[in-house]
């Protein structure tokens, strides 16, 4: 995967339920429908927090289960409101979500993807929970989204850092609040090359599931960019305590950084062994030997004591935040006075996590008006908010582009959609007109993606496009796009791009949706296989 070409994006938002500007038949609205998985028939939801409870990272679990109760406590009315006080979104009033009263069931998913998905799945059957969260090892929060994609219910990934979770294996009902590997390994390379200069030379010791390999893959590429060698990298088990065996070939290897592509316990017990090991105090290539961990936390920190010192590593949150950097990670002091209440220390960044997306999830149910996780991930795509302790956010779909990734996907999803088409016809006979519909919808956001559209505005007398960050991948075929089509179609100078063209009725608006982000679609993607091709 080339990260270079990672890029985070907006889409359309549709229906009534999401507030956006294109106006769709009613039978077309999330909203409009009551039939799906755990839909709440009493005065009660129940929420589903599948956490590591054993294994390797259960201090990590033991704090997001403490965040998680204190966030149900919060949404039902409960001690000081956290931020709830502090979130842009005022929608959530300490009165459960959309009147009913939170209730959760909890599950152990051992960091294992086995036990992860037996217990999701239980919630789901047997508990009736609607919304899963959780985590604390990406190869569980793949492994659990899958599932809750395949079940129709939401999953709010909780701790994953892995870009995989939301980059190849990425599902329309999964999202995340915490960073990803690529974002830690941009930051802190610069800070890197500053402590130790461009002249290194690395060993590194990867975990051996997903987060590890595209940490490891990060923070290689962001490293080896500024002028460090990578000697070697060697993949280590997750449920590995000792790492001696590991370790030992580094006093030798010529390697004067060590990288821990490490998480919680495996971290601290590896960190532990290189500090025995005597790394700490070597000089090699006539340089202090240093020791770089990618992801850590303050679990981690504690659990390492005095080896901690000294370490260069990333964080995603950080409890002294906004008294450190100001009002701009405003929640932080709200989430660490009430957690700190409660339990008698502050939180850590996988608390934060999971809090902050338990509101999300909430908040996206009453922006949506409904449960229906239909109406809830088109609340939460392009949702911008504030206030939950990590600034300005800007949820977006993640779109890979690698070779011909973008437009192989595409083709992909074009025979699903028609597989799936056909299969419903051969079943069922000819499809409602709802159902065809709704089809058409799921084409025309999938192309809006590719062609980098933020929002549609449809009118009575024309539609308005609206690029994300007003920028598209080819401006020169965009411009002969409009000059082809220069009576209905003008290209602002603020980049929005007008179509006066009167679509009356729905039908008409989504068959001219259809063809305009088809044609739209159609320039960007030749404009990346153009890029891709060899010179």
């Amino acid at each position: 995967m080339s990260f270079s070409n990672l890029t985070r994006r907006g889409v359309i938002k549709t229906g009534a339920a999401a507030g956006a500007g294109l106006a769709l038949p009613t039978y077309l609205s999330a909203a409009a429908h009551s039939g799906f998985t755990n839909a709440p028939t009493g005065d009660t939801v129940t929420l589903g927090f599948n956490v590591p409870q054993s294994g390797p990272y259960a201090d990590e679990g033991a704090d997001e289960l403490r965040a998680f109760e204190l966030a149900v406590e919060h949404l039902n009315g409960q001690g000081d409101g956290g931020m709830l006080n502090t979130f842009s979104s005022k929608a959530l009033e300490g009165n459960g979500i959309m009147g009913k009263k939170v209730q959760f069931v909890t599950g152990d998913t051992q960091t294992k993807s086995d036990a992860a998905r037996a217990s999701a799945q239980s919630m789901i059957q047997k508990d009736g929970a609607i919304m899963i969260s959780g985590g604390s090892s990406s190869g569980v929060a793949v492994a659990v989204q899958g599932l809750c994609q395949e079940a129709g219910v939401i999953f709010m990934s909780g701790l994953t850092h892995s870009n995989d979770t939301t980059g190849k294996d990425k599902k329309a009902n999964g999202f995340r609040h915490f960073f990803n590997a690529y974002m830690s390994a941009a930051a802190l390379a610069p800070v890197l090359k500053n402590l130790y200069g461009d002249d290194r030379k690395v060993y590194s010791l990867t975990a051996d599931y997903t987060w590890g390999w595209t940490q490891q893959e990060s923070i290689q590429a962001a490293t080896e960019a500024m002028g460090w060698e990578t000697i070697n990298d060697v993949r280590t088990p997750l449920a590995a305590t000792d790492f001696s065996s590991y370790i030992a070939p580094v006093l030798n290897s010529g390697a004067d950084v060590l990288v821990l592509n490490h998480y919680g316990g495996n971290m601290v017990n590896s960190l532990t062994n290189a500090v025995q090991f005597g790394l700490r105090e070597k000089q090699v290539n006539g340089k202090n030997f240093e020791i770089v961990v990618p992801l850590y936390s303050e679990l981690m920190a504690r659990g390492a004591g005095e080896n901690i010192t000294g370490i260069v590593g990333s964080q995603n949150w950080d409890w002294k935040l906004e008294n450190q950097m100001g009002d701009r990670y405003k929640g932080t002091n709200a989430f660490v006075q009430s957690f700190g209440e409660k339990y008698g220390f502050p939180p850590s960044q996988a608390a934060q996590t999971c809090y902050a997306q338990t509101l999300l999830y909430a908040d996206a149910c009453e922006g949506a008006g409904t449960f229906n996780p239909c109406g809830v991930v088109e609340a939460l795509e392009g949702f911008e908010f504030d206030g939950l302790g990590n600034g300005p956010f800007h949820v977006r779909v993640t779109v890979t582009i690698s070779d011909d990734e973008a437009v192989f996907d595409y083709v992909s999803f074009r025979r699903d959609i028609e597989a799936l088409a056909a299969e419903m016809i051969d079943r069922f006979g000819e499809l409602p007109s709802a159902t065809q519909n709704l089809v058409r919808l799921i084409e025309i956001k999938h192309q809006a993606i590719e062609a980098n559209i933020a929002k549609i505005d449809v009118g009575a007398r024309g539609t308005l496009v609206t690029f994300h960050k007003d920028d598209f991948p080819d401006p020169v075929g965009l411009l002969a796009y409009v000059d082809k089509r220069a009576e209905a179609v003008k290209l602002r100078p603020d980049m929005k791009l007008v179509v006066n063209r009167a679509w009356g009725d729905p039908q008409s608006r989504l068959n001219g949706l259809f063809q305009l982000t088809k044609g739209l679609s159609a320039i960007a993607l030749r404009a990346k296989k153009r890029e891709k091709a060899p010179a």
